[in-house]
This record gives C-alpha cells, sequence and structure tokens, in this order.
C-alpha cells in the first residue's frame, strides 16, 4: 500500500532540528484569506482549521541556526491546538527566544519553481516543551519531546 498524499510523519525535534529553533515574534491565529467583498460586507475573519484534527491553526515564525542557507533558514512553523500556544522560555534578545515543539510532524512537499523546485517540509506542532536545549544546541538529557501533530513549511531538511 502507498503512502497517501498529505501523510504526516511524527519526528523527534532533536532529528529534525539538532542546533534547537528560535521563535521570532509571536504565536498568531492562522485565518483563512479574507476578499475585499468580505471585507466591504463586514464579513468576521475566520481561523483556519485542521483537516485532520479539526482543532484550530496557529502560525508563527522561526528560524533553524543549523540550516546553510540563509534564504531558508526562517520558516512558518503551524501550531495545531484549540487554544494559542505560548512559549515558556524567556527572550534571549527583543523578539527572539530559544524554543522546542512538542508533537512535532513533517508533512513532504514540493517547493521552487520551474527546473528550480526542491524538497521540502510543513512542519507542524501541537505545542512547546517545558525546557529547550541548552544554549549551544546541545540537548539535555531529561528532554524528550512527544511526536505527534503539527505544521510550517521548510526545505531541504531530511525527516
Amino acid at each position: 500500500m502507498a503512502i497517501p498524499r498529505g501523510h504526516r510523519f511524527a519526528i523527534e525535534f532533536d532529528s529534525a532540528f539538532p542546533q534547537g529553533l528560535v521563535l521570532i515574534g509571536d504565536v498568531a491565529p492562522d485565518n483563512e484569506y479574507q476578499t475585499r467583498e468580505d471585507k466591504a460586507a463586514g464579513r468576521p475573519v475566520r481561523q483556519k482549521l485542521d483537516q485532520v484534527t479539526g482543532q484550530r491553526q496557529w502560525k508563527a515564525t522561526v528560524t533553524d541556526p543549523d540550516e546553510p542557507n540563509a534564504k531558508r533558514a526562517s520558516f512558518e512553523i503551524i501550531f495545531i491546538a484549540d487554544v494559542q500556544p505560548v512559549p515558556s522560555t524567556t527572550e534571549v534578545l527583543p523578539g527572539m527566544r530559544p524554543i522546542e515543539l512538542a508533537g512535532l510532524t513533517a508533512e513532504p512537499r514540493v517547493a521552487g519553481n520551474g527546473e528550480f523546485k526542491y524538497q521540502s517540509y510543513v512542519y507542524r506542532a501541537t505545542g512547546f516543551t517545558a525546557t529547550p536545549h541548552a544554549a549551544g544546541g546541545r540537548p539535555s538529557q531529561s528532554t524528550k519531546p512527544a511526536g505527534s501533530a503539527g505544521s510550517g513549511e521548510q526545505p531541504s531538511k531530511a525527516a
């Protein structure tokens, strides 16, 4: 039996991001596209729902310090949760904090245009773990994230 399109592979955080991730800014609702007609009619903005779980989608921009290509180092992670996930870590610089994701999944995608296509992934998570990696990118022995569901697109990472 073939793997169906859109399958989400559970992956350990340490395997996907050996140097950890840095959250840039805040987690925000992932809203549906609203046309001019929708705005003119005064229709409310609706938050996207995950097609698999039915839970609300949230998005956040992250940076992967392990990515050598600067154009691919920053990407969005999609969180699947009924309430907005809040990171428990403190800021190391204004608007930047080290994070570790819980319930991480990767969905393979093809990105790019024309002859410049490449393998990328949509990363989804259910939230944040309590303690991220120690400084220097080395995982602490006591921290092990759970693998489940979540999203954001990141190119060229082995899953």
